[in-house]
């Protein structure tokens, strides 16, 4: 095999986008030795606080776009909605080692289940809605609950309708439908848990994964990952195996995450990808030999993917908007855990504002029992204590 174009250190890397994930993967880059230069339309965000240089605009302007091409020796994004002009634009002036064809696959879910299927890994049985009359005869076909969604944007529980009774389905299909976009109809899955795996490829084919994560969300937003994830070896490995699957036949480079529903059954289904760094993967950067954002450079700059393994178990806990004050309050007050088995690594991603819900950092807890970090969690305050049952990790 024919080697691809290998990046060294000392380049400049451009990153489509100055958010959290931006932030953390020019911090690992820079520990490489590549320099970074970010286009954001807000003035000192998380990335633009840690990158060499930034240029200020939004996302579709040409000349901006134009001038990270000339900037940049290799251009990678931190989130899939880019804007599809510029990204053509940026394809062809620059160096964009992700391609094109995996942001149009992932930025729509109909396209994304096609591709799911055709790298021979189940989903979720669905349907294309296009009238309310075909939404009512799927959901006839499916029962309920079934989960209405707009087949492009969407995020966090965004652009999403679980239908639960017959009654909701005109109100669901009228206001999904403003979206303007295409519609699709899931069958509910009854999960016992709800896994993610993020895979790594490089230019030359070289692929690696991540430990299993366990994730539990609290209002559609990701609260807690679990890892390793509590379910048997044969699962996990069956897991990694279909997420390796999907990162061969979508011809992935840089990172892919696969978020999977696992039921009581045994059965693993394929929810949704996300082409960039994960939330569920942040885990990695205090517990794993190697983060997702260091491997997310090496596979984008082409250079030997690193061991991925688990150094220690781990749980990851996000701090949205309203855990920021408590969170400090607690480092002011004390900043570590009385339990010498248990130890506490705070990640803040320099936002201003902490509005409600959203993401401000998160905390990695290392520890020798799950257990006990879960206990962690419930007892700080921070976090209220509803959100966790500590032997299944569900939603009270």
């Amino acid at each position: 095999m024919t080697q691809g174009k290998v990046i060294l250190p000392g380049s400049t890397i451009g990153i489509l986008g100055g958010g959290q994930l931006g932030r953390m993967m020019a911090l690992a880059g820079r520990q490489m030795g590549y320099r970074f230069v970010t286009l954001d339309p807000v003035e000192d965000g998380p990335c633009g606080q840690v990158a060499d240089e930034q240029i200020i605009a939004d996302y579709d302007d040409f000349k901006a776009g134009g001038k990270l091409a000339e900037l940049a020796d290799v251009i990678t994004y931190e989130f899939e909605n880019v804007d599809a002009s510029v990204a053509d634009m940026l394809f062809n002036k620059s160096y964009v080692p992700q391609g094109s064809q995996l942001l149009y696959t992932t930025q729509h879910r109909l396209r994304e289940k096609t591709a799911i299927e055709a790298a021979n890994v189940p989903v979720a049985p669905y349907v294309e809605i296009k009238t309310e009359q075909e939404l009512t005869e799927a959901v006839e076909r499916f029962g309920v609950p079934c989960v209405l969604k707009t087949a492009v944007g969407g995020y966090d529980g965004k652009g999403q309708w679980v239908i639960r009774s017959i009654q909701e389905i005109s109100e669901a299909f009228n206001t999904l439908s403003k979206a303007k976009t295409d519609l699709v109809l899931e069958k509910f899955i009854h999960f016992e848990k709800e896994l993610s795996v993020v895979a790594a490829r490089n230019i030359d084919g070289q692929v690696s994964t991540f430990p299993v994560a366990e994730n539990i969300h609290v209002d559609n937003i990701l609260h807690t990952s679990i890892v390793p994830a509590r379910i048997n070896e044969e699962i996990q490995d069956r897991a990694r195996q279909l997420a390796t699957n999907i990162a061969t036949s979508l011809n992935v480079i840089g990172l892919i995450a696969v978020e999977m529903f696992y039921t009581k059954d045994g059965e693993l289904y394929v929810n949704e990808l996300a082409p960039r760094p994960h939330n569920s993967g942040h885990y990695t950067m205090d517990a794993c030999h190697t983060s997702q954002f260091e491997q997310h450079i090496r596979a984008i700059c082409n250079l030997p993917l690193q061991p991925t393994e688990l150094i220690c178990p781990v749980v990851m806990v996000n701090i949205l908007g309203e855990h920021v004050d408590p969170l400090l309050k607690w480092m002011n007050q004390n900043g570590q855990s009385s339990n010498q088995d248990l130890i506490v690594k705070v990640h803040l991603y320099g936002k201003k504002e902490a509005k409600v819900k959203r993401k401000m950092g998160h905390i990695n807890l290392l520890t020798t029992n799950i257990d006990q970090a879960l206990e962690w969690i419930d007892n700080t305050g921070i976090w209220e204590k509803k959100y966790l049952s500590k032997k299944e990790g569900a939603l009270l």
